[in-house]
């Protein structure tokens, strides 16, 4: 008090009083547990999100691949027990007429009907790339065959291929050919589901090769252009180079639906077609595995067909995988 007074008197403030000892702040309780459950969810919560994928794949994708592959390896009937065989159905795939037949089917099947599709999804995306009136409707047109139903598309083509009143020999009757039957002959018949299946699918690949030439620099085109290219130089020098990659993506997921065919020949085969016509002119391995599975009941070879179908898509892959790589080589050299 008497500092006080003094300093008052002076004219000086008075001293500010000594500092308290600062206090020891005190962690809430329960902070450690909340803590360490704060990192458990961060760790965790990912494989929670994606959990229900790979549970999904497990059940419906990982189990049916190993349990088929487990079949192949015995004699399986339908209700009937396993019986171990080893390799004997994969060595009765390859003394059968019909899977070599079968196997030929596939792949005629899937050139006829892969590559015209993919040019003519090529040229329908480098016409709806150009700035055209209603290009909005024709790009939704375009996809139209691919929102129609399988077993819908495949019976219309089949009245419109039908050897006593279709359109198709109507029309060829018209130009003086004789009337053509696509059901009972090999390459006619190939021709008519490969048509289908070029009807479906080229709007979809149209689409994807369109957005991948959105995606080229438009400066590449103006460079051309001053360089005095035209519009189909421009197209192969510019145009094909730049979305290779999609073009070869277009090209695995093709072969691979090839590979699997199934429902436009056997409904396009009506009676007949499990067995791809009365001639089996037009069955697929899908076609074949389904008659050994399910009519024949020897699941132990359809099993062996459907390993035999994957180590196909397997080398597919393989000489894509290499393919891709000597590009880049090449491109880097």
């Amino acid at each position: 008090m008497a500092t006080s007074l003094r300093a008052a008197a002076d004219g000086t403030p008075p001293p500010a009083p000594p500092a308290s000892p600062a206090r020891r702040a005190t962690p809430p309780p329960h902070s450690g547990r909340r803590s360490r459950l704060y990192r458990w969810d961060l760790r965790l919560s990912p494989y929670a999100f994606v959990a229900p994928f790979f549970l999904t794949f497990a059940a419906f994708g990982l189990f049916p691949l190993l349990y088929t592959g487990w079949l192949s390896l015995h004699r399986v009937e339908l209700g009937g027990d396993a019986e171990w065989r080893g390799l004997d159905n994969y060595a009765h795939l390859a003394d059968s007429e019909f899977f070599w037949n079968a196997l030929a089917n596939t792949f005629t099947i899937g050139v006829v009907s892969t590559v015209p599709q993919l040019l003519m999804a090529l040229g329908l995306a480098h016409l709806l790339n150009y700035k055209l009136r209603g290009r909005g409707f024709f790009r939704v047109a375009v996809l139209a065959p691919y929102a129609t139903s399988i077993a819908a598309a495949t019976l219309v083509f089949a009245q419109l291929f039908n050897t006593d009143y279709g359109l198709i020999n109507t029309v060829l009757g018209w130009v003086g050919f004789d009337p053509v039957d696509w059901e009972s002959s090999k390459w006619p018949a190939q021709i008519a589901i490969s048509t289908i299946v070029t009807w479906r699918w080229t709007g979809y690949n149209a689409l994807i090769y369109l957005a991948a030439m959105q995606a080229v620099p438009q400066d590449l085109y103006e460079a051309a252009a001053l360089d005095g290219a035209s519009r189909w130089r421009q197209f192969l020098s510019v145009t094909i180079p730049s979305i290779r990659p999609t073009i070869l993506f277009t090209v695995i997921v093709s072969t691979i639906g090839a590979t699997q065919l199934f429902g436009e020949p056997m409904i396009f085969g009506g009676s007949l077609g499990v067995s791809g016509g009365s001639g089996n002119q037009f069955q697929t391995l899908s076609l074949l595995m389904y008659e050994k599975g399910w009519v024949t009941g020897a699941l132990g070879q359809a099993s062996a067909i459907a390993w035999v179908m994957l180590l196909l898509l397997l080398l597919v892959g393989a000489v894509r995988m290499l393919f891709s790589r000597a590009s880049r080589k090449k491109l880097g050299a």
